[in-house]
């Protein structure tokens, strides 16, 4: 696929977005942003909801390929999920079919497969391939969106890559995220590689760096082109002096999710 020009990218306020808008004009893209709320130091951002299907619609006509990260990125009551992760992401694959838009790369999650054991010395490393097992209501919306790619795949020929991102910081904050911290750069490099890649039809990879501690196989990344120069290990002795390493007694660290498999939901009941 010939390097697409104009990008819209959803969810630009946020901090993954944020991220992204400063480095992957680099590129060669051209970003057209969109978010529910301003986006600092963008004036001609469009500011729509992604339940207004035909806001969406006009925000996706001319692009070249959508990165969409919008939505909440955290467990939230099940209706705001719904609404925003559910409903928002049905909005924007639709709009993309109706404007003849080819490509989107969809920022899934870890947590659609949350409840998936991590891998302890010499087992094998996950798969892209393993069965969904969401940990949250946000992880059940990831599941979602990866169906709903597939899905517009399969009928409508609308080629997706789906990324589950691990986390994406300019550095690791905890000794769970050695393992699957994405820098921001190599974040730019799998984005890039996603949208450039030829063939992709519905492809699901691992959103991380290559690193020393990685839970699981980034075959399917690579095979895209993507080539991952980070690895979080500099910062694991500053981590492990102050966390200890993680016990694979302890629930929140015997699954992939981490503490979203353990947690009550973080709003009143």
């Amino acid at each position: 696929m010939a390097a697409p020009r104009t990008v819209l990218l959803t969810g630009a306020a946020g901090g993954l977005g944020t991220l992204m808008r400063d480095l992957l004009p680099a590129y060669g893209y051209e970003l057209r942003l969109l978010d529910l709320t301003p986006v600092a130091d963008a004036p001609d951002a469009i500011a729509a909801d992604l339940g207004d299907l035909d806001a969406v619609r006009a925000a996706v006509r001319g692009v070249d390929a959508v990165i969409h990260l919008a939505g909440i990125s955290l467990e939230a009551p099940f209706d705001d999920i719904l609404r925003a992760n559910i409903t928002g992401t049905y909005h924007l694959y639709e709009a993309a079919r109706q404007e003849g838009v080819p490509r989107v790369v969809f920022a899934s999650s870890n947590h659609a497969i949350g409840f998936t054991p991590r891998p302890g010395g010499g087992e094998p490393l996950i798969p892209a391939g393993t069965p969904h097992r969401p940990d949250t209501f946000y992880g059940l919306s990831k599941c979602f969106g990866e169906d709903l790619a597939q899905l517009y795949w399969d009928k409508h020929g609308l080629e997706t890559v789906s990324v589950r991102i691990g986390s994406c910081f300019p550095e690791p904050t905890s000794v769970r995220m050695l393992s699957i911290w994405m820098s921001p750069a190599d974040c730019a490099r799998l984005f890039h590689a996603a949208l450039t890649a030829s063939g992709v039809g519905h492809t699901v990879v691992y959103g991380s760096s290559a690193n020393t501690r990685l839970p699981w196989d980034l075959a399917s990344a690579r095979a895209l082109g993507y080539d991952p120069q980070d690895d979080s290990e500099p910062y694991a002795a500053k981590l492990l002096a102050e966390h200890g390493e993680l016990d694979p007694d302890n629930p929140e660290h015997a699954h992939l999710g981490g503490h979203f498999c353990t947690n009550p939901p973080m709003w009143p009941r």
